[in-house]
């Protein structure tokens, strides 16, 4: 895992897909010689008792040399270009006496791609030549004595391949060459994980310049913010990182991968955010919540985002007091002492005509009239005009807020009741919020 730039990477395989490679086939490898005296193939141990295919030629001291070695077909897989390595050692011309016309310091690679395996056919001239190979250093007698070989290394890149498979070929036109081994491969941007999203292995196009586009596939859990693209380069690494994906809701992102909430915790929007510990006054008892749920006696109004504790209805408003002349009744009152948590609060104020029974009462709403409003005043008080002399009218003052409507319980008021016989001044003040109805004489 690699963390680059607050991006996670997470590479799966190599870039390398080896389609063959000399050193690790454990029996004979089977290749053909044309003709049959010219390659030898030799097959020694090493310390580890595995085989090390070697083949050979030196036929330096004779003109007009043309010796072929043909590998068996190779499958070429999703390769489009595919890359050869060929590790050699070669003889010095000038360390072999009497050999200056007839050495050479060279070998000749060829390939022919085919659908099928051609068994013991041998065509040279199908063969389309990939270049000629020379040595970088090269032994001399001197070296022998001294144990000393030369070893190099060449790559070549072949392609556009087009069919199924293909042959390697190599011609020896009279060089003194010890093939020690050949690895063919090709490349590829392999399977990754980046922000989020899945990309598959992909194999970059021949042409160097031109890069592959791929869009990525969300992980588990994620969902995309920006369409996520990465771009194959031709030596397998991907480019230009586009887009990402982010978690959803009730997960968050942990090395790379979306985990869910753990209990306790929720993540209500999709996004690369963390997990949060729920509100107050709520819970989560599983794992992925994406929303906490209330405590009993608690609730979430609709328009209350998530983030929001969970909050109740307010107490009955406090120290509920009135003024009254002959033309108007002035109800005042403190706000209550739990608010429940809300800032929404308001008062409704309900009316009650009693005779006599103090069970017989009827509203009275109607017949009165309230400055501003009987419903929903912001402000702790209202004004009533338009009473009746010689009647007992009583007030009913509700707090109220967001989440009144969504409670189950008796909902409490303060109470007060006024006599409209005296038609003087008065002040009463309502010693406590607990309901109660008081007379004025």
């Amino acid at each position: 895992m690699l963390s680059r730039n607050g991006e996670h990477i997470n590479t799966h395989g190599s870039r390398i897909v080896v389609l063959l490679d000399t050193t690790s086939v454990l029996g004979e490898l089977g290749w053909k010689t044309y003709p049959i005296n010219g390659w030898d193939a030799i097959t020694e141990m090493d310390e580890h008792n595995r085989p090390i295919h070697t083949f050979q030629v030196c036929n330096v001291m004779e003109p007009n040399q043309n010796n072929w070695l043909r590998s068996n077909w190779i499958s070429r897989q999703a390769a489009q270009k595919i890359y050869v390595e060929l590790r050699f050692t070669l003889r010095d011309c000038n360390s072999i006496p009497w050999v200056s016309g007839t050495c050479k310091e060279t070998f000749n690679l060829f390939y022919h791609e085919t659908d099928e395996a051609h068994g013991v056919k041998f065509k040279p001239a199908q063969y389309t030549k990939i270049d000629t190979i020379a040595a970088d250093e090269s032994f001399t007698q001197m070296d022998l004595g001294d144990r000393i070989l030369k070893l190099n290394t060449e790559i070549r890149e072949v392609g556009p391949m087009t069919r199924k498979g293909f042959y390697l070929a190599f011609q020896d036109i009279g060089a003194c060459i010890a093939l020690v081994s050949v690895r063919v491969y090709y490349k590829k941007c392999p399977f990754t994980l980046r922000n989020l999203a899945s990309f598959p292995d992909t194999v970059p196009r021949v042409d160097s310049s031109s890069l592959v586009e791929v869009r990525g596939a969300c992980i588990d859990h994620a969902e995309e913010r920006d369409t996520p693209k990465l771009f194959c380069g031709a030596d397998g690494d991907w480019l230009v990182p586009l887009g990402r994906c982010v978690c959803s809701i009730g997960f968050e992102e942990t090395d790379g991968s979306c985990v869910a909430c753990r209990p306790g915790f929720y993540k209500a929007y999709a996004g690369n955010i963390k997990c949060s510990k729920c509100p107050p006054h709520s819970f989560s008892y599983g794992q992925g919540a994406s929303i906490c749920r209330c405590e009993k006696g608690f609730f979430r109004a609709e328009k209350d985002p998530p983030t929001m504790a969970c909050t109740r209805p307010p107490s009955p408003p406090r120290n509920l007091m009135f003024n009254m002349n002959d033309t108007c009744l002035m109800l005042e009152w403190s706000p209550p002492s739990d608010t429940g948590g809300r800032r929404d609060l308001t008062y409704n104020v309900q009316c009650k005509r009693c005779g006599p029974e103090p069970n017989h009462c009827q509203l009275c709403e109607e017949e009165l009239r309230f400055l501003p409003r009987p419903l929903g005043l912001t402000n702790a008080t209202v004004t009533v005009t338009d009473f009746s002399a010689h009647a007992n009218y009583t007030f009913e003052i509700e707090s109220l807020n967001g989440v009144s409507d969504m409670s189950t319980f008796p909902r409490q008021v303060a109470i007060i009741t006024v006599s409209t016989d005296q038609g003087e001044l008065q002040n009463f003040k309502v010693p406590s919020v607990d309901p109660k109805s008081v007379e004025l004489l």
